[in-house]
């Protein structure tokens, strides 16, 4: 057992430090905008089974995150 005092702030999340080691570029930040707009506008305004009738639009979304080592489920 160590004798120094753990810090109680060690490894805690906050909204200052939660994904802070994710860096976009500009143009990449702007694409997958692009596709979670896309994404969200059928999902919102879809007439019947969203997830069904999105599905190639939620795939975009899903292709375009994990490019950037996104792993959505």
């Amino acid at each position: 057992m160590s004798s120094q005092p753990m810090s109680a702030n060690a490894n805690v999340a906050t909204s200052g430090n939660l994904g802070s080691d994710l860096k976009f570029s500009g143009e990449a930040a702007a694409k997958v905008k692009d596709e979670k707009a896309a994404r969200d506008e059928c999902m919102l305004f879809s007439n019947g089974d969203a997830q069904e009738n999105c599905r190639s639009t939620i795939d975009k979304y899903r292709s375009c995150m994990a490019g950037y080592g996104f792993k959505l489920p």
